[in-house]
């Protein structure tokens, strides 16, 4: 049965469902591959030596489990929003806002590791940048000159994003294939002394997962996708392998031509970028990872604070952040807000810290994507009309995608956990409060309306 009760299963009946196997498949690789891929190589380094590429295989399996579950839930749930839409459909409003809520708070740390990073790569281009004043400095204006620019309303971020994903694919596939034959070769880049603990696999693991936190970004336009039941889950596993593919061919060069080097570099690429070709092949991986990050930055702060804008529109926030400019028609308050709070994040954590803090919110909401699909399951929902995609061993997989994630979860530290609390409970304040202010407001609009005298 499709059951009737909270949002529909599908409701986005104005919108075009132009979007198929291969653009999907390509918008997920395209926000999945960002600037992280540029740093991680050296922290996985630091986290697991030379059994690093342990780590990115068991990410894979992960969210190759998880993204079965998004595919089934998009197969089910075809209202535009993705995990928030799944979600709220499963398990109505307050766990969708706990989700929503703690998506955005994930995807703004991402933002704002990314643009950490991003100084970092820049004072490596130039050495005036190099102090923490000036790398701030350059942190905060470019942020500020994104925002501003998303202000004024950007056009042509369709073939902006094309440029940009071609300029850190290209980079990453020179490194890759120079790499390959450079014949720098480290023979300690092999030699494993042991397969690491499970807490230290863990705790590496959950910093890894971010090269691979994204899928949900692209699955949000549900509403404009051909035929989801078939074109989700095959785009999901296409993009799947072929970012799984690129990330272990960096991974695997970066230890080949730097060897014990390569642990604790803030720029790994790079470097070995300069071993394989030179002087030149440096400067080419610092300025992809520059434009990269640019792009993804740029792209983040146009998107998410349409979150804050949906949250002080439905009244959960300020009804100050749902402001529109009169001029040029965007959510200025929302945007503005959202560029502070990365400039102050980016310019106050390590890129390290930032991105398990957004891996561990993200993985909480993965999480209730997962049980939602157990839920949907339950009621019956379906797009009319449809045959929900079946998982294999459909049973098993929902239990070893949540025992995963627990599994990854238990590499956060007790303060990082500490974070994720205080995060929920503030998030559980508003939503009380604001539930709260609407129950009066209706019952003080009932009142005046059987006060209000009758016409003669």
């Amino acid at each position: 049965m499709n059951d009737s009760s909270g949002p529909r299963a599908t409701d986005d009946h104005g919108l075009l469902r132009a979007v198929g196997i291969w653009g999907l498949a390509a918008s997920i690789v395209n926000v999945t591959i960002g600037g992280g891929i540029f740093r991680l190589p050296g922290a996985a380094a630091t986290a697991l030596g030379a059994a690093a590429p342990l780590a990115y295989v068991i990410c894979a399996v992960a969210m190759g489990l998880i993204v079965l579950c998004f595919a089934e839930a998009g197969s089910r749930v075809s209202r535009t929003g993705g995990l928030y839409a799944y979600v709220q459909v499963a398990f109505g409003p307050f766990v969708g806002f706990l989700c929503g809520v703690m998506l955005w708070a994930g995807i703004t740390a991402a933002m704002s590791a990314v643009a950490s990073f991003l100084g970092d790569a820049l004072a490596a281009l130039m050495p005036a940048l190099s102090s923490a004043v000036a790398r701030d400095v350059a942190i905060g204006a470019i942020v500020a000159l994104v925002t501003a620019l998303n202000v004024a309303g950007v056009r042509g971020a369709t073939r902006f994003n094309a440029v940009v994903t071609a300029a850190k694919l290209l980079p990453l596939a020179l490194l890759a294939v120079a790499g390959a034959f450079a014949g720098h070769w480290h023979a300690a880049a092999a030699a494993w002394t042991g397969v690491p603990a499970a807490s230290a696999l863990a705790r590496g693991s959950v910093l890894i997962i971010f090269a691979f936190l994204g899928v949900e970004s692209a699955l949000v336009p549900s509403g404009e996708v051909r035929d989801p039941s078939r074109t989700v889950p095959r785009a999901i596993a296409i993009a799947l392998v072929a970012i799984t593919i690129v990330y272990l061919a960096v991974q695997l060069v970066a230890q080949a031509l730097l060897g014990p080097a390569l642990a604790g570099d803030a720029n790994p690429l790079a470097r070995a970028a300069g071993v394989a070709l030179g002087p030149w092949g440096r400067e080419l991986i610092l300025v992809g990872a520059a434009v990269s990050m640019f792009g993804y930055t740029s792209g983040m702060v146009l998107a998410v604070p349409r979150m804050l804008f949906a949250f002080g529109r439905d009244g959960f926030l300020p009804r100050a952040l749902a402001r529109v400019h009169p001029r040029f028609r965007t959510p200025y308050v929302a945007i503005l807000a959202q560029g502070a709070i990365v400039i102050v994040l980016a310019c106050t954590g390590s890129f390290e810290r930032l991105a398990i803090i957004a891996n561990g919110s993200v993985l909480l909401v993965y999480a209730a994507c997962v049980g939602a699909v157990l839920q949907l399951r339950r009621r019956d929902v379906r797009i009319p009309g449809k045959q929900p995609f079946r998982v294999p061993l459909r049973g098993a997989v929902p239990v070893l995608a949540l025992g995963v994630i627990a599994w990854l979860l238990s590499g956060l530290q007790p303060k990082e956990w500490e974070s994720l609390a205080i995060l929920a409970a503030v998030a559980t304040a508003f939503y009380l409060v604001s539930r709260a202010l609407t129950r009066q407001h209706e019952g003080q609009a009932a009142g005046f309306v059987a006060e209000a005298p009758l016409d003669d």
